[in-house]
């Protein structure tokens, strides 16, 4: 028990450091060393909370990943001397401190740091940190209060017979129903982000990687753009846009746009052939192959559903690990799955940040205020917080859920599992496609040179023999 302890507690340390380097990359300075130092001390502290809740959702990210490779390890090693630390009651001790910390940042830090960064203490009282701490206690017990008030009359709103008037009742039903509405919610939002996060890792990868161009001169290209900014640096360092105040922002803006264009030119003009055209078409293939693995498992898993009853996603009592492998394809199977899932994971990270409604969360080096790192650490510890659920839910695992995950109500629903996986399949196939294509026609489009033609023409009327005729004027 000590040993699994000391373990834990070394892993959460490295984690906890690894996020505060994230935090302080986005944190924006200013708001930590300003004059008041009253202010500094309570956004230090936040920021503290905020790295405690990063590290959980970091830790949870790595659940399933950490129990299926260990689970490999001692298959291959089952009477290693160097291997003893590494036990079912180790994995079991953490998923069950995963989950505690998860819902004790979830319902109680992240809430006490949002409302601890706004208080400023009761009117009439001595003005100071404790101050803020008072405030914060006495609002946060208020809206817990609440919630609680919220979550016992919809209940009893569903089911009169259910409703609990004990202290002790609403510690063992209302809080489990709480935690369980909670993971549907982060399930259904990964539900949403990953089929259009995993559209959209299509076109990231290619705005980090030199993709080839057909028919194009990349040199002309950069000349053009190098003229184009050498004009726009005259025309804002001249009188005239001194002078003219209005025009010098949007000159400014159009300015580095094109100074950004001739950057990724020149980016693409000193990249070597190698770079060009082979890892793009590599980088491009590996997430179509790693996207219909992803639907192919999930259509398996839903004939699963139907024949096999053993498919539905369920809790386990005590990890028996090295018996067997939980893939049929053994360690490699496994490994696959911890690639899976982890993909699985930035994809949805991806689709949330890239989603209308959250596109203002994104976080920006060094500009980043901390009511928006509070926003992000809660948004990624609901997603981070649902993923062992939702890999098991999609049959990406056959790992069953350890501890208090494997107790959520809607689990042994089979309607609400098995429509949840058409969704995901028909969704992801959906994206994959409307992708596809789009990057085609894209690629044709600026091909053939008729991305420079004016709005006002519509593309789809061009007749194919135009577009045939400019294609083999580009070539000659």
């Amino acid at each position: 028990m000590q040993r699994s302890l000391v373990i834990c507690v070394l892993l959460f340390t490295c984690l906890y450091i690894l996020s505060y380097l994230i935090l302080t990359h986005f944190k924006k300075n200013a708001d930590y060393v300003t004059d008041d130092v009253e202010d500094a001390t309570a956004n230090k502290i936040a920021l503290w909370l905020c790295t405690f809740t990063l590290s959980v959702a970091v830790c949870a990210v790595l659940l399933l990943p950490i129990s299926i490779l260990s689970n490999e390890v001692l298959l291959i090693f089952p009477h290693s001397y160097y291997m003893q630390w590494l036990n079912g009651s180790l994995i079991h001790g953490l998923w069950n401190l995963v989950f505690l910390f998860s819902n004790l940042s979830l319902v109680f830090l992240m809430p006490f740091a949002y409302f601890f960064t706004e208080s400023e203490g009761f009117v009439g009282c001595k003005k100071g940190v404790m101050a803020r701490v008072y405030e914060t206690a006495v609002v946060l017990l208020l809206l817990t209060l609440l919630v609680l008030g919220m979550v016992w009359v919809f209940v009893a709103l569903l089911n009169n017979h259910s409703a609990r008037e004990s202290l002790y009742d609403m510690w063992e039903y209302y809080l489990p129903y709480l935690y369980s509405a909670i993971s549907l919610c982060g399930v259904l939002l990964l539900l949403l982000c990953t089929p259009f996060g995993l559209s959209r890792m299509f076109s990231v990868t290619g705005s980090l990687l030199v993709k080839p161009r057909l028919l194009e001169n990349v040199e002309v290209e950069m000349n053009c753009a190098a003229f184009e900014e050498a004009s726009l640096s005259r025309t804002l360092n001249s009188d005239t846009a001194c002078w003219v105040s209005v025009n010098v922002e949007p000159l400014r803006t159009q300015f580095l746009g094109v100074q950004a264009k001739r950057i990724a030119l020149e980016m693409r003009r000193r990249a070597s052939p190698w770079q060009r055209n082979l890892f793009y078409p590599l980088a491009m293939l590996l997430l179509l192959a790693l996207t219909v693995a992803c639907v192919l498992m999930v259509c398996f898993h839903v004939l699963e559903l139907l024949f096999d009853e053993t498919a539905m996603p369920s809790g386990m009592g005590d990890p028996r690990l090295g018996t067997a492998s939980f893939s049929m394809f053994g360690s490699l199977g496994a490994a696959v799955q911890v690639v899976l899932i982890l993909y699985l994971m930035v994809s949805s990270v991806v689709g949330f940040y890239s989603s209308p409604l959250f596109t203002s969360l994104l976080p920006r080096s060094q500009d980043t205020n901390l009511t928006q790192i509070i926003g992000n650490c809660v948004s990624l510890l609901v997603l981070s917080s649902a993923l062992p659920v939702f890999s098991r839910t999609l049959g990406i695992t056959r790992f069953d859920l350890l501890g208090d995950f494997g107790r959520y109500n809607w689990l042994g629903n089979f309607h609400i599992v098995f429509l949840y996986n058409i969704l995901f399949a028909g969704l992801t196939s959906a994206c994959l496609i409307n992708t596809l294509t789009w990057a085609v026609q894209g690629e044709l489009i600026r091909a053939f040179g008729l991305h420079k033609l004016p709005l006002t023409v519509s593309r789809t009327t061009i007749p194919l023999k135009l577009l045939l005729a400019n294609g083999l004027s580009k070539i000659q």
